[in-house]
């Protein structure tokens, strides 16, 4: 029986409750049909996902590899020290989320209380460093530079200090062997950014917020073999957050080890050797600016000539890589990166860029022989060649009558060079050019290697500039519009120049032809370029891959993955034009502008050859070039503003050779006194414990040099602020790190 009469079920109403009963007999279909989905068929998945809200991971860095020089010492590795860290899940356990705590232990470190908090709140949008990026559940460090006395305090009063531990720690260290600082070649650390870890998520390698990355040279070229594998400890937290069992355990996998060519005795007379001809630059005067040379900068390769392998880099002003380790101060950041610091962490050595000077005449020399000039000529040597109304002068306006190219070569004779590239000039068609212009002189110039990079393995390397035509008309169509809106016809010197830039900036004039036939102009390299160049003069033309690592070292020695030399080219030039410029540039170091720096020199044993440029700059003093070769080395030295160059380079690069070899001023040879008679073809010996023996690093010059040595490091730093960086804030200790007194083992373990 129901309360509606019979007669109230109408047939609309029953199909109404008909389509009703339809309805929730489908939703609740459907409802059990993805209970059943969700709890049976993907109920797996779903539960292992779930469960992973639960889990929370804790890194344990791995140890970054070491990076050695090529007899086996240490330049950048690590060291242990004890640094205090605190737990933020331990402290948020406590009512007052551990403050007492932290003021007990800022009142141990020495450090303010609010600077301690500081360390350990989380980073976000709103809150400025010093903050925490990492997980909340990592360990966070406090400090790395604690003392055994305040660990010990921490560790017995342990109950005073829950959530704080004081444990040893690898940390990163830039030895300095011997004074070698090599902190342009070794780059430096900082912390990995969150774009970074983005961006690594899909690649073999991902970061963790707990990593350190390479931010420049090898540290950042070998960055992925260095850094290893952190481990990671998950463990399982309820919703508070709170630790109730451990999941899984990964351990940490160390870095693999690299090996550099660098070997850190020459490494340390090239820096030493640079900076003194740096410092007598500065006391000379220079006639042509009424005031003393400024030597505000320089560079210095040493490389085999027969493999491309880089024996030693420098590059100057420097600076303590160590300054990095920990995190950098916002005032040491200045000193290195400020308007006044003249930029130390510039590699010079690759990218330091200016005009060569005569050292540049190599390219040209062979061009004009690939053009069809005979080298033996005659061609005329005057004191002058005259364009038009210009008159374009040989270097200290002095004349040799008919040279050859050679001899050119050896005098370092501009109007030679003048001459040839103004014919070639006007056979290509001058400023009208002709469609099949041979261009030989700038076509030679890229065979060489010019207007690219080397492809050393260091990173940011520039690629200089080889003016040619092509690069005029770029040039001058992205810079159209400021000339011609600063010209003016008439003006000064600037803006005249400016004027006939905006008419006709994208011809090839004949001005810019022969000044660019002696490295002058527009035309740009760099000192590795340079060195490639004359490296491959030496070994009878092959044109190397400069490079710097030279094996990759696994952890235990294990594994050795040599790295190569590579040839990118030959020199566009027969094997008798070689020799024949081979000759002459041997004759600069015997006869021509470049012998009063070789006098004594044993060329009957170790043939030198060399040669000698002065780059003039617009608004600036010339620039000092020195390019020098034997059949095992090339070396290339540059310094800006610094005058001459034999004048200003050349004893530096004599200094350097003698120590090479074991020559002394009078031309005798000791071998037991050369540091690297002949290059190292062997790598480091590694044990079968992963261990390798580390030979003694013998400080440059003799003990009773030292005491000048450091007054001239801090004349150049009194100069240059930023040449030597300490971190100001970390006092003695992290200086400790470069150059501690105290007894190292001979043998160390690769791990």
């Amino acid at each position: 029986m129901t309360n509606i009469p019979e007669t109230g079920r109408t047939p609309r109403v029953q199909i109404r409750l008909i389509v009703i009963q339809i309805l929730v007999l489908s939703l609740l279909g459907t409802l059990g049909g993805r209970l059943w989905y969700l709890q049976i068929r993907n109920g797996d998945e779903y539960a292992k996902e779930a469960s992973g809200n639960h889990v929370q991971q804790v890194v344990s860095p791995a140890v970054r590899g070491s990076i050695l020089d090529a007899r086996g010492v240490p330049i950048a590795d690590n060291e242990t020290r004890l640094v205090v860290s605190a737990s933020r899940t331990e402290l948020l356990k406590m009512k007052d989320d551990g403050d007492a705590v932290l003021a007990k232990l800022a009142d141990v470190l020495g450090m303010k209380a609010a600077d301690v908090r500081d360390k350990v709140r989380l980073c976000d949008a709103k809150t400025p460093q010093p903050c925490w990026n990492g997980s909340p559940y990592q360990p966070i460090p406090i400090t790395d530079e604690a003392t055994p006395k305040q660990a010990l305090q921490i560790r017995e009063r342990a109950e005073d200090f829950p959530g704080i531990t004081a444990e040893p720690q690898a940390v990163r260290r830039y030895a300095a062997p011997g004074k070698a600082n090599t902190a342009q070649v070794l780059g430096y650390l900082s912390p990995v950014t969150d774009e970074e870890i983005t961006k690594a998520e899909d690649t073999d390698s991902p970061y963790l917020r707990s990593d350190q990355v390479g931010r420049s040279g090898l540290e950042r070229q070998y960055d992925k073999q260095l850094r290893g594998k952190a481990g990671v400890t998950r463990y399982e937290v309820d919703n508070l957050g709170r630790v109730i069992g451990q999941a899984k355990s990964d351990e940490a996998q160390p870095g693999e080890n690299v090996v550099t060519s660098i070997d850190s005795r020459v490494q340390r007379v090239a820096e030493y050797e640079l900076n003194e001809a740096m410092k007598v630059a500065r006391t000379e005067f220079d006639k042509n600016t009424g005031e003393n040379y400024k030597a505000d900068s320089g560079a210095v390769v040493v490389m085999e000539a027969k493999t491309g392998r880089v024996v030693s880099m420098a590059s100057n002003p420097s600076y303590d890589p160590n300054a990095w380790v920990g995190g950098i101060s916002g005032k040491d950041y200045t000193r290195l990166t400020g308007k006044d610091s003249n930029y130390p962490l510039l590699n010079r050595a690759i990218q330091g860029q200016s005009a060569p000077g005569s050292i540049f005449k190599v390219v040209p020399t062979a061009a004009a022989i690939n053009a069809g000039y005979s080298f033996n000529g005659p061609y005329q040597c005057a004191a002058s060649y005259s364009i038009g109304g210009q008159v374009f002068k040989n270097f200290e306006s002095k004349g040799y009558g008919p040279i050859s190219l050679g001899r050119a070569l050896e005098v370092s004779c501009d109007t030679v060079f003048y001459s040839l590239s103004h014919q070639e000039w006007k056979k290509d068609g001058g400023i009208k050019p002709h469609k099949d212009a041979k261009d030989w002189f700038y076509k030679t110039a890229h065979q060489f290697g010019l207007g690219k990079e080397t492809g050393i393995d260091l990173p940011n390397e520039v690629t200089g500039r080889v003016p040619d035509r092509k690069w005029k008309a770029d040039y001058w169509k992205a810079n159209k519009d400021a000339w011609c809106k600063y010209g003016k016809k008439g003006g000064s010197y600037a803006q005249q120049i400016a004027y006939e830039n905006c008419l006709e900036g994208n011809r090839m004039r004949a001005g810019d032809s022969v000044n660019y036939s002696i490295g002058q102009g527009d035309t740009l390299v760099t000192p590795i370029q340079m060195a490639t160049i004359y490296g491959a003069i030496s070994n009878g033309g092959t044109l190397y891959d400069p490079t710097v690592g030279k094996a990759i070292v696994s952890p235990d020695g294990k594994t050795v993955q040599e790295i190569k030399p590579k040839s990118h080219g030959k020199l566009p030039m027969t094997k008798k034009t070689r020799d024949e410029i081979d000759g002459a540039l041997a004759g600069v170091a015997t006869r021509g502008t470049a012998a009063w720096r070789f006098g004594g020199w044993p060329q009957d044993k170790i043939p030198m050859h060399a040669k000698t440029g002065t780059a003039e700059v617009y608004g600036k003093q010339t620039t000092s070039w020195f390019a020098t070769y034997t059949k095992d080395y090339t070396v290339i030295m540059t310094i800006s503003q610094g005058g001459t160059g034999s004048g200003a380079s050349g004893p530096a690069v004599r200094k350097i050779y003698n120590a090479l070899y074991g020559v002394s001023e009078d031309g005798a040879i000791d071998k037991k006194k050369a540091l690297l008679y002949t290059p190292q073809k062997n790598l480091p010996k590694v044990e079968k414990d992963g261990s390798i023996d580390s030979p003694k690093a013998e400080v440059y010059p003799p003990k009773a040099e030292e005491q000048a040595t450091e007054e001239g490091q801090q004349q150049v730093a009194g100069d240059n602020p930023a040449a030597t960086v300490p971190n100001p804030n970390t006092g003695t200790n992290r200086d400790t790190r470069r150059r501690s007194a105290r007894p190292r083992k001979r043998r160390r373990s690769l791990a």
